[in-house]
């Protein structure tokens, strides 16, 4: 038989299977990802990452990206038409100028709008971007394709594929922890799943009120001698019923689990309390003051998970969707972060830790320069805006005290140093030392990776 006999032959039967299977265990780990493993960049300065979602999508007009030409338009009407055109963006539309002034802070002179009070003090530990595009002008699949690259969910998320990559330094805590707020992101829980990858990868999403993770402590009357007898057992028996289904990688996932959870018991109430920080930390967080006190815990935390060797925590803050009284909304939801974000760069700074540690700052997209006209009136907001928005990052190798890309002289396009979302996973994935077109994982009959299709490293980011 000849080879490419075969080689057809082998596509159209059984041997196919067998292929794939031979493929995937060749290219992917077991299901436990708990070991270190060594960056594909030795030279990349980033271990950990914090990202901090503002779930909504934040105003870059009314943030980071001052717009003047729109206090001379401000509430002058036009329309927009188009099939392309929603119709939250269509219609009769007006101008809005920014409610809030602007000054510039920090020996770079970044902009920053008045209601940032805090972070003008760090200033010059940050890189602001200004270029990035996404596609997506719908809550759910933006948060999607921010969070893994695909607008439909079900693929692996940004955390996962980070612990892929690097593992977890760690094996007594997960390596991707999320904290959301008291209701999740919308999209859910799919925002930081595992997707195809191993499950033991997926978040780990803490609960913002009460225990964070529920059974973290024995039943009464429950020794950890008796837990550890009877987890023995049970591994026993997992481990019998394993050998019928060696392809059950979810049962291995679920083990190790079992695994982890009885260390994690011996850990997070140590690490989840903030009762041994001194007062000083805890006031300059904005810990036990409003408007402050919920966000300033979870990222007093992130700092402490991050000591702890977690390598990926993600931070939500919600309700930044200002369609309509944008002076009031975003002139709460600021205040309420400003001062735990400044904290938290100051802390980690302080502590040696803000060089290993990147920071990411971002929404689901931008905000429009202009707004719809609902209900017969005019309420000062702005709709979805997916060619237009800023990201700023701190720490972790990246170009500090500047400002790369534009967008145009009312904030509406990207315009200088543009790039499609999936370079800026593929910048963030270089940050950490790993690289997309190596970082792929065997699915359903071909190598995945988080850019989808790869993409191009913005270097202008880079320090």
């Amino acid at each position: 038989m000849l080879r490419r006999d075969f080689l057809y032959g082998l596509s159209a039967s059984l041997g196919s299977a067998a292929f794939t299977a031979m493929l995937a265990d060749a290219n992917q780990d077991t299901a436990g990802q708990s070991h270190q493993r060594q960056p594909h960049f030795p030279d990349a300065k980033a271990k950990h990452c914090i990202f901090l979602y503002m779930e909504g999508g934040p105003s870059h007009i009314d943030t980071f990206d001052p717009k003047p030409t729109l206090n001379r338009l401000h509430l002058k009407k036009f329309q927009r038409q188009g099939e392309q055109q929603s119709a939250m963006s269509g219609g009769t539309r007006y101008y809005v100028e920014s409610p809030f002034k602007f000054r510039r802070v920090g020996q770079a002179g970044i902009p920053m709008s008045q209601p940032w009070q805090h972070l003008p003090k760090v200033a010059d530990d940050l890189c602001f971007y200004r270029g990035c595009q996404v596609e997506s002008v719908n809550h759910p699949t933006a948060n999607y394709h921010v969070n893994t690259g695909n607008r439909f969910g079900g693929d692996p998320s940004i955390g996962a594929w980070v612990n892929y990559g690097l593992g977890s330094p760690n094996k007594d805590l997960p390596g991707f922890i999320v904290l959301p707020e008291l209701a999740y992101p919308q999209g859910g829980s799919a925002n930081w799943s595992n997707g195809y990858l191993p499950t033991s990868l997926q978040g780990t999403p803490l609960r913002p009120k009460g225990s964070p993770i529920l059974d973290i402590a024995p039943p009464d009357g429950v020794t950890r001698q008796h837990q550890r007898e009877n987890l023995d057992f049970l591994q026993q028996l997992n481990e019998r019923h394993a050998s019928l289904h060696p392809s059950h990688e979810d049962l291995k996932a679920r083990m190790m689990n079992y695994e982890l959870a009885f260390r994690m018991q011996m850990q997070v109430p140590e690490v989840l309390n903030i009762d041994d920080e001194s007062e000083q930390t805890l006031r300059e967080y904005g810990v036990g003051v409003q408007p402050t006190d919920n966000f300033a815990r979870r990222c007093l935390l992130a700092r402490k998970l991050v000591e702890k060797g977690v390598r990926f925590v993600q931070v939500y803050a919600s309700t930044w969707d200002s369609h309509d009284y944008l002076a009031k909304a975003h002139g709460a939801l600021i205040p309420a972060v400003d001062r735990p974000i400044a904290a938290l760069i100051a802390d980690l700074k302080q502590r040696g830790l803000l060089e290993e540690t990147l920071i990411v700052w971002m929404g689901e997209f931008g905000r429009t320069p202009d707004n719809g006209v609902r209900g017969g009136g005019l309420a000062y907001g702005r709709d979805h805006n997916p060619n237009a928005m800023t990201i700023w990052m701190a720490g972790g190798g990246v170009k500090a005290g500047h400002v790369i890309g534009a967008t145009d002289e009312i904030g509406g396009e990207a315009v200088e140093c543009v790039h499609h979302i999936r370079d800026f996973h593929v910048t963030l994935l270089r940050l950490l030392g790993l690289d997309d077109n190596r970082l792929t994982y065997y699915h359903a009959g071909r190598f995945k990776q988080l850019s989808q299709f790869g993409g191009q490293v913005i270097d202008e980011l880079i320090a």
